[in-house]
């Protein structure tokens, strides 16, 4: 790890943080042709790409019910029952986030209120290949089921048999995917986004992936809606003299074991901790069977920086505004009122991010690369709309009609203003016909 000291009120240079950009412009021409090929012709296109990115010949890319319920069958239970676990806890933590519909009846006769209702359909793209996620598809199927969707496909690369991990089947099957297919990469974005013959396409996307797969979601953005551009998944932890070094370093590598561009930071207000924490690392990469990659991670992308006071390390966390959150601090509670920016919130050190990768319940989709100062967590809210309902009595429109002109007449738009204007006239009309015929 890179080790800097921190002047007393001085924020992390951005420089310093090395953070890469995902749209590196030839992986952003790459996803673009492969939008336009499956664009042009569906399903060929994906035949193509699937037998030249994973080596993998297939006709058919859904997989069947009886392909699911075979590779459900080849689990343990064990892991069916961690699962299970973990999507009890997923659900009911969401079912706490879903929003009703208001509606505000007032007393001069007007109405206005929100109407949610559930997307129609969503796609769920769920990284897989060389490693396999079951927790991506339970967080990001789970929410959605509860946000009332009804079409859920998921879509994964097929491993070297053309077939998908029995594990992501079982979590896919737990979840309530609906549908499943065995192709990735930008080439699945794009069919999720405009449709083939085979798959149907759906209004959103959510679901990490790799960089091609994070330029081809933003190419397609605005015709399909996205949760948010992935970067590479960082932690942060926050720590002071009672913080464990042997704590910080698994957490640290736990991290890093990811990928070589994982970023992995550690704040301290102790000088002589971060020492402490390179031993503990050496010590755990001879028991690692993913040494390479981590070391690589903590050597490209590792930051310790050292702060002569709390508030220092406290405008460094909120300046990089980490995806993950770490604090082993001795009171880490009385801290949490003072983190601005970040994605997921640790606290104490009996929570290490594994849990909420896993079956604490919050979703583990979070905001990378300091988008944690504008963004938030996927939720619910990612597989629901909003559509506002207004509704005017004539008394109503009588009482604001004079702010309505005059908000219209001052930008110039004179049927907003006609629109109200001759309303009023209608209504004057009415009622001297009426009086008249009295």
């Amino acid at each position: 790890m890179r080790i800097v000291k921190l002047a007393d009120g001085q924020s992390p240079d951005m420089q310093l943080l090395r953070r890469e950009s995902v749209f590196e412009s030839d992986i952003t021409q790459a996803a673009m042709d492969i939008i336009t090929a499956v664009r042009e012709r569906g399903d060929d296109a994906l035949r193509e790409y699937t037998l030249q990115l994973d080596q993998v010949d297939l006709q058919e890319f859904r997989v069947s019910e009886e392909q699911i319920h075979s590779a459900v069958r080849q689990v343990s239970e064990d892991v069916k029952e961690a699962l299970q676990i973990a999507a009890a806890s997923i659900i009911d933590f969401h079912r706490r986030q879903v929003r009703q519909s208001f509606f505000d009846a007032r007393s001069d006769g007007s109405l206005v209120g929100s109407r949610v209702t559930p997307l129609a359909s969503v796609g769920v793209y769920v990284p897989g290949g060389r490693a396999q996620y079951p927790s991506t598809v339970l967080m990001n199927v789970l929410p959605a089921r509860v946000a009332g969707v009804k079409r859920i496909v998921m879509v994964t690369p097929p491993q070297s048999d053309g077939k998908v991990d029995p594990v992501t089947l079982a979590a896919a099957s737990i979840a309530g995917a609906t549908e499943i297919y065995a192709v990735g990469g930008a080439q699945a974005v794009a069919a999720l986004a405009y449709g083939t013959n085979q798959i149907e396409a759906v209004d959103k996307i959510t679901g990490p992936g790799n960089a091609y797969v994070a330029a081809a979601k933003r190419l397609v953005s605005g015709d399909v809606g996205i949760d948010m551009i992935a970067g590479p998944s960082e932690v942060l932890v926050l720590a002071d003299e009672t913080a464990r070094a042997d704590l910080i370093a698994i957490d640290l590598m736990a991290q890093a074991e990811h990928d070589p561009k994982a970023a992995c930071y550690l704040v301290t207000t102790d000088e002589y901790l971060v020492a402490d924490v390179e031993e503990a690392i050496e010590a755990f990469l001879e028991r690692s069977p993913r040494a390479d990659i981590t070391r690589k991670s903590l050597d490209d992308n590792g930051l310790a920086l050292i702060c002569p006071n709390l508030a220092t390390a406290l405008l460094a966390v909120n300046t990089i505004a980490p995806e993950h959150l770490e604090i082993q601090m001795g009171q880490p509670m009385e801290l949490l009122g003072l983190i601005d920016n970040a994605g997921a919130i640790f606290l104490g050190p009996w929570t290490p991010e594994s849990v909420g990768d896993y079956v604490a319940g919050p979703n583990h989709t979070l905001p990378t690369g300091g988008t944690a100062r504008f963004s938030s967590p996927l939720s619910v809210d990612d597989f629901c709309k909003r559509s506002s309902v207004i509704s005017y009595s004539y008394a109503a429109l009588e009482k604001d009609a004079a702010a309505i002109e005059t908000i219209a007449d001052c930008e110039g738009l004179w049927a907003h203003a006609q629109a109200v204007r001759h309303r009023i006239a209608l209504a004057e009309e009415y009622t001297n016909a009426e009086e008249d015929g009295q």
